[in-house]
């Protein structure tokens, strides 16, 4: 098998609708390793060896990103995003490589957002200020709980003094922009115990906060050795209270699970809810991408890093084209995350079909209380967001 094969390729195009213009494109990039497996996690990350095949991986992402770039149609990327695994156990010098090699290949936004994933474990101060020169300009740290009980049970490599210190570090390095990632519903966690969790976050005064739920999945060590996880009316009770505490705060929710400062929201998420294309590279990531002629593929790429560096081996490990018949419920999947929902015309310009042919599952969405009933706007209802999969059930196939 030669380097040709290792692409991705749009099968042949489905007929029924058309797009007048490309969405926004963005990049994900995968780096599959994390220092230890958490119990909870069921991404596509790998215990790191001792030393990291980085100079290998970056080669091979680069190849990869070439196989894909004629997918791009010559659009520049709005966003990029650095996820894992743990990719601050790369150095500075591989991820300068790799962006220098991504911005050879493909146009950089002038305002473009490169957001890289930490964990508090990894953080060394002149590490940071170096992704910080490479023009990487917003970070997201993993601390799901400043409780030490709780970082322990959920197998997490950090301390409670060190997911502290790691806003401060992000903060000195030159990143005014950071994420913090909070779980709550954790563990024998009581209502009071989610909210010190959420008070410190707000005290560390992140301009972004993701805040949900820890849920069991399957193929996880917590889905085969349950944990003991709090009644559903605490759980009630956290969501409530810990809305109301960000609000106060001035972290306005605008995604189900995202709060943020004004003018903070996450661009490369949002461009994900709006239902815009992405390129995906590394191990197991992802990728959505459009065709001039309307038709929309959904991608993924190998799992395990050692066939992803096997030269003999293809980069890409499936592709679905998506039917005329599902693209109603994968554009509204994504779109009514979003506390505003979005534009109603977004819906023809990222599909292709008239939203008109929607009007009757629209109405009885409406008619249930799932669905706000603005002719300008598709928004669920705050109830709607509660049962979202009950409101997608209008729009099946």
């Amino acid at each position: 098998m030669n380097d040709s094969d290792r692409g991705l390729i749009f099968p042949p195009a489905s007929a029924g609708h058309s797009l007048l213009q490309l969405p926004p494109l963005a990049l994900y990039i995968h780096i599959p390793w994390c220092v230890r497996k958490c119990p909870y996690c069921d991404f596509n990350s790998h215990t790191a060896a001792p030393v990291l095949p980085e100079t290998e991986y970056v080669d091979a992402l680069l190849a990869d990103l070439e196989r894909d770039l004629p997918l791009a149609h010559g659009r520049e990327l709005t966003s990029i995003f650095f996820g894992g695994g743990t990719p601050s156990l790369f150095s500075a010098d591989a991820l300068g490589r790799l962006l220098e090699g991504v911005q050879q290949r493909i146009g950089f936004a002038s305002d473009i957002e490169i957001t890289l994933e930490a964990n508090p474990g990894t953080f060394e101060q002149n590490k940071f200020r170096a992704y910080r020169r490479l023009g990487i300009n917003r970070l997201s740290i993993g601390v799901q709980s400043f409780q030490q009980a709780k970082l322990e049970a959920l197998g997490r490599i950090h301390n409670g003094d060190e997911a502290m210190r790691a806003a401060d570090m992000a903060r000195n390095a030159g990143f005014d922009n950071f994420n913090l990632d909070l779980m709550h519903g954790l563990p024998d966690q009581s209502l009071d115990d989610a909210l010190a969790d959420l008070r410190q976050a707000i005290a560390l005064a992140p301009t972004h906060l993701s805040w949900y739920q820890l849920t069991l999945e399957p193929n996880t060590v917590f889905w085969n050795q349950r944990p003991v996880l709090p009644e559903d009316d605490t759980l009630w009770d956290i969501q409530e209270a810990g809305q109301a505490l960000l609000a106060e705060h001035g972290y306005a929710q605008y995604e189900v699970s995202a709060y943020a400062q004004q003018g903070r929201r996450a661009r490369h998420n949002l461009n994900y809810w709006s239902f815009g294309d992405f390129l995906g590279i590394g191990a197991g990531a992802h990728a959505k991408l459009t065709s001039p002629d309307g038709q929309i593929l959904r991608s993924w790429k190998t799992r395990l890093p050692k066939d992803y560096l096997d030269p003999k081996k293809t980069f890409q490990a499936g592709a679905k084209a998506l039917t005329v018949e599902e693209l109603p419920f994968e554009f509204l999947m994504n779109a009514l995350r979003l506390t505003d929902g979005v534009p109603a015309e977004l819906f023809s310009q990222r599909t292709g079909l008239p939203l008109a042919d929607f009007a009757k599952a629209r109405e009885q969405a409406q008619k249930r209380g799932l669905l706000v009933n603005d002719p300008e706007r598709l928004v669920a209802t705050p109830e709607g967001q509660l049962f979202l999969n009950d409101l997608l059930q209008y729009f099946l196939p």
